[in-house]
């Protein structure tokens, strides 16, 4: 079936041509200022982000969005980890937390609406802070997130092993099925 374009909200080009390729069927971007809710429970923020850019452009949307619990702080930072990691130094983030217990989980999440449909799509790695910043690779915060099996943060990992794990972070397989049996031309 002759798949629809979707608009993916995001300023990053790479970011969407990274999706379109794992879909296998274009994907527009249009970058969008939106408010963001100021919430622990990421789910709310990416429904209130879906709906609203749904209302902005009147065409099917795909948002996602991000979050880092610090198990020691609860859920914090959660959805805020942008805010700590423009703000704060990775080697302060490790510092702050308690050497006995360093337990984090990394979600992400595909919000996708078309008016109708409301769908919010998960994925999350469990795994721990490193005692300091370590590795020159990865994105944000790999820098000091070790992902449960490893011994080395993402930033560290071979190419094989970041891979996988930014797989199970970011739950591409169970949106392009998602996708593959709910969003076609009609």
């Amino acid at each position: 079936m002759k798949k629809e374009k979707i608009t993916f909200i995001t300023g990053n080009q790479k970011k969407a041509d990274y999706l379109a390729k794992f879909l296998g069927f274009p994907v527009e971007h249009v970058k969008l200022d939106l408010d963001e809710i100021q919430s622990l429970d990421l789910l709310e923020v990416v429904e209130h982000k879906v709906r609203q850019a749904y209302a902005k452009i009147k065409k099917p949307v795909l948002v996602e969005d991000s979050s880092l619990e610090f198990k020691a702080f609860g859920r914090l930072p959660g959805p805020f980890i942008r805010f700590f990691v423009d703000e704060i130094s990775f080697k302060t983030m490790c510092a702050m937390l308690p050497s006995n217990n360093r337990k984090a989980v990394a979600h992400s999440a595909f919000g996708y609406y078309d008016g109708k449909t409301l769908k919010i799509i998960e994925g999350k790695l469990e795994g721990t802070i490193a005692k300091k910043p370590s590795g020159d690779n990865g994105f944000d915060w790999d820098k000091i997130f070790i992902p449960k099996g490893y011994s080395v943060t993402r930033a560290r990992l071979n190419s094989a092993d970041y891979k996988k794990t930014y797989l199970k972070f970011k739950p591409f397989a169970k949106l392009k099925k998602f996708l593959g049996e709910n969003y076609n031309d009609k």
